[in-house]
Parts: structure tokens; C-alpha cells; sequence
């Protein structure tokens, strides 16, 4: 798959700008065209907006009150949704968190930043493997880097996988990545909301008037599920198991955290000049015992909604007309670029997404993208070497194609997850054309996007 050099010749009868249409990139790289990356695009606002970005971690689709889930409650991003644009059809490249969160600083599909696995293939005590894999994420630029060169001050706190905080372009962050103090994948940032938000504080009052973007990726509702009593009490019932109790408890300490956050913002009257984003880095489904559907099949870490799927929120008081999105498809591939251009700031052409707040662009987007890989790297110069899947959704379809080892076919699955949400009826005996059509799509994108 990638070792053609023409992205024209191996698309199998579809037209690379009829693939474009598909994607919507075609549009977004039309106004790009011309600008440097990181450079005013004008016209400039008179001052740049703070970006706030909340990234929650192991956090299914559903396991929200606004994405009416018949249990869990979170009241505050409940009404953060009321205030925001609710994309709800929206997804993580991959159901994995360092490649996802690699995704949200870089603006790339995990196949182009090279970080494709959580640790490399000697495993997370592989310290060599570790650096070589942090080094090859340098070589992206990232959002922190793009805004610091507009100005901005920044703060990394909670999940971060990629060592210092300095490896990402933040000013100032938690995460020391020394392993010999226990660094991986957070380190002393995995602190931030289960002990308080004292650090984002102090950030928020040092910022000397300059706009300023916070990384918060608390690790919650991720395990330990370890909630306070008074919210575990408060979903402990009768014929409930208790690992599941306590993972709904946990979806509402991550939103009580949320609105101590905006609360923040609120008090230091920040919150009219700041947008806010939310995302979940990959699902999650909890089962009758712990820690839950951590490698099932269906759930974290699998290319199945309940591992790609995540609302994405965005709110920006005055800019952004609060309103839900039932139909568009957004990607998390999308944030990083949507972000650069609230800021009056051109995304480089490596970057794919489109600006979800651009209403044409998004309607232009017809399909999304997707693969998921081993856990571990098993080669950082081909990461095709540890693919496991390949994916696209196109309106109501999902094609899943799974790849099998050299001089075997692999199988593959087609869901209408519009009727179907949780893919419980697969379609792909019954559909043999639409299958092969989303194949050559699927090949399509890959080729195209080993070129951005």
C-alpha cells in the first residue's frame, strides 16, 4: 500500500478529486493554498482568542446526559453542550491514546506522525525505543509550537506520552518524562483533577494578559475506579454490578472537574474570549467485572464505535452558534487545524482536517477515516508493519477491513451505523458492491494521506 509514488495510479478508478470531494479536503487545502503554516491568515482578529482543549480518556460515546445516556449525569457538560456546536458524529483516527493524543498536538492521522502504538516493540521498559519514538514525534510541528509563534503562553496538564512538556511547544506543563521518576505516559500531570486544578490556577494567573492555551487531559473517567464515596453512592443500585457503578461515578467526577474549569474561566472572566473544545481520546465499555472491555472487541482499542466514536464540542460565546450536528462527520484530526484558524493562524498544508467551524467545509466532508494498530510499535519506519485495521465511514456506512498476514485475505465488515449504532448486524454478504466500493475509498485515503 505504500509504496507507490503516483497517489493517482493506484486509486482504482476513483478520481483523486473525486476522493477530495469525499473527505472535504479539497476545499480546505483550496484556501489554504499560498499561506505559510503558523503565519497570520488575514483578516486578524484584534486579539486572538485563549483555546482551552479538554480531552477526557477511556470515555464510551453514550456516557454522557447530553448524549442521552439513561444513567450518568454531567451536568456541567451538559451545559457546556447547551452553549457549544455538539458534533455527534464524531471520531478519534484511532481507539489507542497515545497515537489519538499524538493526533491532537499534530493535526496528522497516526500513520503520517509515526506514532502508530503506545510503546515500542521491546515494550513500555524499553527506554532506547521509548526515545526514538519521541524523537520521530518532534519531527511534527504541534499546536503549542504553531501558537507560541503567534504569541501564545501554554500549559500541558494531565495524559502526556511524549516526554517534557517542552517536546510539544508548551511554555509550561506537569509532565517531566523522566523515567527514572516514573515518566511514560504523564507522570506527575496524571495528578491534575483527581487532586484539584491548583496548577491550571496558578497558569491562568500568570499568563501577564497574553492569550494562552491549556491542554487538560485529566486521567479520568480512566482507571483506577477509584470515585469519592458520595458520587459511587449515588450509582450503587440493586442488580448493578459494582465495576459499573463505579465507572459511571467516575464519568461524573471527570464532569465535575470540567466545571471547576469553566468555573475558573468564569471568575477570571475569561470565558467570552476563549473557545473551548471538548474530545475524548479513544471509548471505553464497562463490563460486570474490572477493569472492563479493555482489549474486547468491541471496545477500547478496537476500530468499533465504542472505541472511535466521540462527541466533539466546541464553544466560543458570540463566534459559535450553539446548535447540534446529528448528521456532519467530524474526526479529531479536524481540532488541531479548526483551533490554528480561530486564532487568525493557517494550518500547514500536512495537515488534512478541515475547520469545523467553517459550516461549507464541513457540509462538503462526506466520509472519515480510521485504522488501528498493535499496541506495541513493531517498526517506527513502516507503520503499516502493525496495522490491524482499516476504516471509513461514508454517511451511514462503516467499513471495517481487517488485514490478515502476507498471502492471506483479509475479511472484512460493512454496518449501517445510522440503524445500527452498535453494529450488532454485519452487512457485508448482502452488500458486495458497496463493500468493494468503500474498499477502493479506504485505499484511496491511504494513499492520498501518506503524501500530507
Amino acid at each position: 500500500m505504500s509504496g507507490t509514488s503516483d497517489p493517482d495510479a493506484s486509486l482504482e478508478g476513483i478520481e483523486r478529486r473525486e476522493f477530495l470531494r469525499l473527505t472535504g479536503v479539497g476545499g480546505a487545502i483550496g484556501l489554504l493554498a499560498g499561506a505559510l503554516p503558523g503565519r497570520a491568515a488575514p483578516p486578524a482578529e484584534k486579539r486572538r482568542p485563549n483555546v482551552v482543549l479538554i480531552i477526557s480518556d477511556d470515555q464510551g460515546w453514550t456516557d454522557y446526559g447530553f448524549m442521552r445516556h439513561p444513567t450518568i449525569r454531567t451536568p456541567r457538560l451538559d451545559r457546556l453542550a447547551s452553549q457549544s456546536l455538539v458534533l455527534s458524529r464524531a471520531y478519534v483516527p484511532t481507539a489507542l491514546c497515545r497515537p489519538s493524543l499524538a493526533t491532537l498536538s499534530t493535526g496528522r492521522y497516526p500513520h503520517r506522525h509515526g506514532i502508530v502504538g503506545n510503546d515500542p516493540k521491546g515494550g513500555s521498559g524499553d527506554l532506547a525505543g521509548r526515545r526514538r519514538m519521541i524523537e520521530r514525534f518532534k519531527e511534527n510541528p504541534s499546536l503549542a509550537a504553531l501558537l507560541a509563534r503567534a504569541g501564545y503562553v501554554s500549559f500541558q496538564a494531565g495524559k502526556w506520552w511524549e516526554g517534557h512538556h517542552r517536546n510539544g511547544g508548551f511554555t509550561a506543563g506537569m509532565t517531566h518524562g523522566d523515567p527514572k521518576r516514573g515518566g511514560r505516559h504523564g507522570d506527575a500531570g496524571l495528578t491534575i483533577g483527581r487532586k484539584g486544578l491548583r496548577p491550571i490556577a496558578d497558569f491562568l494567573d500568570g499568563t501577564g494578559g497574553k492569550p494562552f492555551f491549556l491542554w487538560y487531559a485529566p486521567f479520568l473517567p480512566h482507571t483506577p475506579h477509584n470515585p469519592p464515596k458520595r458520587l459511587l453512592s449515588k450509582y450503587t443500585a440493586p442488580g448493578r454490578p459494582l465495576p459499573v457503578a463505579r465507572y459511571y461515578a467516575m464519568c461524573q467526577w471527570f464532569d465535575e472537574t470540567c466545571g471547576a474549569l469553566l468555573d475558573m474561566l468564569d471568575k477570571r472572566h475569561l470565558a467570552e474570549e476563549t473557545l473551548v473544545v471538548y474530545v475524548c481520546d479513544n471509548g471505553w465499555v464497562q463490563g460486570p467485572r474490572p477493569p472492563g472491555a479493555f482489549g474486547g472487541r468491541r471496545g477500547k482499542r478496537t476500530p468499533y464505535e465504542k472505541g472511535v466514536r466521540t462527541p466533539i464540542l466546541l464553544r466560543w460565546p458570540g463566534k459559535v452558534r450553539p446548535r447540534r450536528e446529528e448528521k456532519a462527520l467530524a474526526s479529531s484530526i479536524d481540532v488541531v487545524p479548526t483551533i490554528l484558524a480561530a486564532c487568525g493562524l493557517t494550518p500547514p498544508r500536512e495537515m488534512p482536517g478541515v475547520n469545523l467551524l467553517d459550516a461549507a467545509a464541513l457540509a462538503r466532508r462526506k466520509a472519515v477515516f480510521g485504522a488501528a494498530f498493535a499496541h506495541d510499535v513493531a517498526d517506527l519506519a513502516r507503520p503499516e508493519s502493525s496495522l490491524k485495521t482499516r476504516w471509513c465511514i461514508e454517511g451511514r456506512w462503516k467499513l471495517l477491513l481487517h488485514h490478515a498476514p502476507r498471502g492471506r485475505k483479509g475479511t472484512a465488515e460493512l454496518y449501517d451505523v445510522l440503524a445500527d449504532p452498535h453494529e450488532k448486524a454485519d452487512l457485508a454478504a448482502k452488500n458486495p458492491d458497496r463493500v468493494e466500493r468503500l474498499k477502493k475509498l479506504l485505499d484511496a485515503w491511504w494513499v492520498v494521506s501518506e503524501k500530507q
